[in-house]
């Protein structure tokens, strides 16, 4: 008996041994995997059936917006256009500086430039990746971001692309013989045909240096139609990213819809510069509140804004100039009626504040994941390409002390019995001393970027084209802050290529004013509101998403950045002008007005709904007008009365 008890216990330690050794070789294995994925967050999401769905509560949230299905992309020329003259009047060459989105609209206003000008274009220098050093050879310039041959082939009936001067003109280049300009994003036309043209003529070549996220004022006359159309081709079908960002991308968007779910795309808008000009410094706290007060200063400095240093940014807040926070965001999409479990991505590789201002977001939607949750390390540096090591910045380097030093320090402690030597000072952490804001706490002034922090410049290029993709292809997208027309920025970029590619896709397009009135009107009761205030918020969200906030969006924005609403020019409706003289002053069909109708082929092309879907969005669109009237809501534009209701479960 006692054999036995022994040989079980010796089997009992074998087997633990083995699974031991099981144990340390998964967890080796999957080193290089970062510490949280997307398959482990998403495991508890159920999986909709087929007659979920369909279902008119998964329309609500994630259905397209029944009125805007008439809508179609159609950017192809509609007039005389003939290819561009192979004898140009001579060459442009440019570089461009700034963000993801003012590279990417820069780019799409020098394409216009050259063919107004008729003149060949140089593929432009992106300078955040020439700049940083030790980036992979492999990837440089235009090539870092986007496809060179894509872009030349899609452009060849419109401009004429060369890749590199010639040589001659390459020689008076270095020797700074032609003239370069500095235009704003606002620049007139009249200027590039009567100072720029005649120059370029002259010299055979000019040079232009874009900073400002543009070279051509957004709004032009009517006559001048097919320019906005050519803009659209160059944003939404010529500028391709390079593939490496285009597959990482698709895979990211594969796994976030794994299961057949769909997600939900947030750009916070949280940076710096944007809180600096509008003036929301005190909306955040200690070092965050003096970081931004330090950048305000330097674009006064710089005129870029021609205001006081202190503004009151609780009442910037209230009138809408301020993001929504992201605690604030996830209130709305609660309001919504979005499940905890929705997969949520958050874009933006930079979010002023951290992740601390992501707690509250994270608590209601742990299903909150970025790039690196969906992506492992090999992936990202795999995108990143083979780079040559920095040494580590000189701020960030601890002194080390050698053996005899820490020798020559204990023999002058003193003579025995000697008290315990005092603790080592805490050690300065890398993340505490990584990027623009380590210097805050030792310098009064900014220093300049390291080797590293180009880097990571560039690297940011790389992580927002990745967001940008997943963003694009969404089910929903939600921004926490656009810049209103005041330039652009990612949101509107995403939200105008939404609106081209797809307009019935659902894209929030919240008014900040009014949405902060509404969390003023309960602030007592955010987690747990009135239910005519969560009634408020979906009768305005959902207003956003069709007729309603599409008009607003082309009224505030439209004039400043055409990409961000680039129709009625770049699309088409199938709608037929028949239809719109016929129909009331009150109709939604007033929206198509100004669209010209599709060609025929894309009219057939158009799948229809079946009756029992149309009678079922019609349910889901009156649904909403009977519980307001039920609840006595008058409308969007009066804020609810908290004492009409008593509180309700959010999640009710």
């Amino acid at each position: 008996m006692k054999s036995k008890i022994k040989w079980a216990a010796l089997g009992g330690l074998v087997l633990s041994f083995a699974s031991l050794l099981v144990h340390l070789f998964l967890a080796k294995s999957s080193a290089d995997l970062v510490q949280y994925t997307a398959i482990t967050l998403f495991t508890e999401d159920l999986t909709p059936t087929l007659a979920t769905r369909k279902g008119p509560g998964f329309r609500k949230l994630w259905g397209n917006v029944k009125s805007l299905e008439p809508l179609h992309p159609h950017a192809n020329p509609r007039s005389t256009y003939p290819v561009a003259v192979e004898h140009s009047n001579g060459f442009i060459y440019a570089k461009i500086s700034g963000s993801f989105e003012k590279i990417r609209n820069s780019i799409v206003d020098l394409v216009a430039i050259s063919r107004l000008l008729n003149a060949t274009l140089v593929i432009p220098e992106i300078q955040e990746s020439t700049r940083s050093k030790g980036i992979s050879s492999k990837f440089k310039s235009f090539s870092y971001l986007y496809n060179e041959d894509q872009f030349i082939a899609a452009l060849t009936n419109d401009v004429t692309i060369v890749k590199s001067l010639p040589p001659i003109l390459r020689e008076a280049r270095k020797r700074k013989e032609y003239q370069i300009f500095k235009p704003k994003s606002s620049a007139a036309l009249r200027f590039y045909t009567s100072e720029v043209l005649p120059r370029l003529k002259k010299a055979k070549v000019i040079g232009l240096i874009l900073t400002d996220g543009g070279c051509l004022e957004s709004a032009l006359p009517p006559s001048m139609a097919e320019y906005q159309r050519l803009r659209c081709r160059v944003a939404f079908h010529a500028l391709q990213f390079r593939p490496e960002i285009v597959a990482l991308g698709k895979l990211m968007v594969e796994r976030l819809q794994a299961s057949g779910q769909p997600y939900l795309a947030y750009h916070p808008g949280l940076k710096r510069d944007a809180l600096a000009y509008h003036g929301c410094a005190e909306i955040f706290q200690d070092i965050h509140t003096e970081l931004i007060q330090y950048r305000r200063a330097q674009l006064i400095k710089q005129v870029i804004i021609s205001e006081e240093l202190s503004v009151d940014s609780h009442a910037r807040k209230r009138n809408g100039s301020c993001p929504l926070m992201p605690e604030e965001v996830g209130l709305l999409l609660r309001a919504m009626g979005y499940p905890p479990r929705t997969r949520i991505y958050l874009a933006g590789s930079e979010t002023f504040g951290g992740q601390r201002v992501m707690i509250p977001l994270r608590a209601m939607y742990p299903n909150l994941v970025d790039r690196t949750a969906l992506c492992s390390k090999k992936e990202l540096a795999t995108l990143v390409g083979p780079e040559t090591p920095l040494p580590p910045d000189p701020d960030q380097l601890l002194p080390a002390k050698s053996a005899n030093q820490l020798k020559a320090e204990w023999n002058k402690a003193g003579p025995r019995p000697r008290p315990l030597p005092p603790p080592p000072d805490r050690p300065i952490y890398r993340h505490e001393k990584e990027g623009w804001y380590g210097w805050v706490a030792e310098k009064d002034v900014e220093p300049e970027p390291s080797p590293n922090d180009q880097r990571e410049q560039a690297h940011r290029l790389l992580w927002d084209a990745l967001d940008y993709i997943v963003s694009v292809e969404a089910e929903a997208f939600f921004p926490g802050f656009d810049n209103d027309g005041s330039g652009p920025d990612f949101a509107s970029l995403v939200m105008g290529h939404r609106l081209y590619e797809m307009a019935s896709a659902r894209t929030f397009r919240p008014n900040r004013k009014y949405l902060a009135e509404l969390f003023n009107s309960t602030v007592d009761h955010l987690y747990y509101p009135p239910r005519n205030w969560t009634l408020a918020v979906r009768e305005h969200l959902n207003k956003s998403l069709a007729e309603e906030g599409l008009l607003q969006e082309s009224n505030r924005s439209k004039t400043k950045f055409f990409l961000s609403h680039p129709i009625p020019e770049c699309s088409c409706s199938t709608v037929k002008a028949t239809d719109i003289s016929h129909s009331g002053k009150n109709s939604n069909l007033h929206l198509f007005e100004g669209q010209g109708e599709c060609p025929r082929s894309m009219q057939q092309e158009r799948t229809q709904e079946t009756n029992a879907d149309e009678v079922d969005s019609q349910e889901d669109e009156t649904d909403l007008d009977g519980q307001s009237e039920s609840e006595g809501y008058n409308g969007t534009d009066a804020i609810p009365s908290l004492e009409q209701d008593e509180e309700m479960d959010p999640d009710d």
